[in-house]
């Protein structure tokens, strides 16, 4: 089948594109400049001109495509509503071009807040960190869409390969100084490694329903304080970690420093009953070594 992504030239989008590329499908990714026109390509993915600011650069390709991914992330003021307006007219697409045509939606587990060491899962009502309040609503224009097969996807923080969380923990460490947590760091992130990600994107696209939203997390129960020090580790150092306060790292970070330091425990099983979908990575700590030569090598 024809897909089309957003963000294709990104982290999270190039890892759902190479997955379908993998699989065989017909991959369109948004590409806003001939450098990152060229490293589609080289990936077999067909780059399509344009920016995600400029609806006519792209929509006429999505409407051609049995599916849509929209995987472009811009977190800030002027960002939101940009996304807002992407989400609207990849769903008027939808009226249009191939059909039935199924969209998916990226979110992330910040949606569902601290989990103050609660479990929680899709049916969990959301209570999204101060950061991505905004993503909610979004999520919701494509999960009550009559138009589309809407699928919400929420992967955990990301690692492996060329970016991630962890990346910062190796820079620093790489520059001589300590890898920050924010307090104590003895919370824990839900975790996805980048691959694993690619194919829960793959998968919600073959065999996911309409409406339905999966959060794509593996089961690691690793603390962040345990990860930073595996970094740090793994790029030649003894292991120590600088803990930051959270009124600290406030004023340096914003709500992302909220983010950092929220405890979540996420339920990813109902992406493995109902796709098929199964984590070949549990965590990070383990293989630091082969990320951070991973991430070094992508610089």
């Amino acid at each position: 089948m024809d897909v089309f992504i957003t963000g294709a030239t990104g982290y999270v989008g190039g890892a759902a594109a190479r997955a379908f590329r993998r699989a065989g499908h017909q991959v369109f990714g948004l590409a806003r400049s001939d450098a990152k026109a060229r490293a589609l390509e080289a990936a077999e993915i067909v780059p399509v001109p344009g920016d995600l600011a400029d609806p006519t650069t792209y929509l006429n390709t999505a409407a051609r495509c049995a599916v849509v991914v929209h995987a472009a992330f811009d977190g800030t003021a002027r960002g939101i509503p940009k996304d807002r307006a992407t989400v609207e007219g990849l769903l008027e697409a939808g009226r249009r071009g191939a059909q039935p045509k199924t969209v998916i939606y990226t979110s992330g587990v910040w949606v569902h807040g601290d989990t103050r060491g609660v479990t929680v899962d899709e049916t969990t009502p959301l209570d999204p960190l101060p950061l991505v309040t905004w993503r909610p609503p979004h999520e919701q224009l494509v999960l009550a869409s009559q138009v589309v097969r809407g699928i919400v996807l929420r992967p955990g923080c990301v690692y492996g390969g060329a970016g991630g969380m962890p990346g910062s923990w190796f820079a620093a460490a790489e520059a001589g100084t300590l890898p920050e947590v924010v307090a104590e760091g003895a919370n824990r992130w839900a975790l996805v490694h980048i691959d694993d990600v690619g194919e829960g994107y793959r998968l919600a696209a073959e065999r996911g329903g309409a409406g339905e939203v999966f959060c794509l997390v593996e089961p690691s129960r690793e603390t962040v304080r345990e990860m930073a020090s595996a970094a740090a580790r793994a790029a030649g150092r003894s292991g120590e970690v600088r803990s930051v306060p959270l009124v600290e790292a406030r004023k340096v970070s914003g709500a992302l420093a909220d983010a950092l330091a929220a405890d979540q425990r996420i339920d990813g099983s109902k992406a493995e009953r109902l796709l098929g979908w199964r984590p070949r990575h549990r965590g990070f700590a383990d293989e630091a070594d082969r990320f951070y030569r991973a991430w070094r090598a992508a610089r």
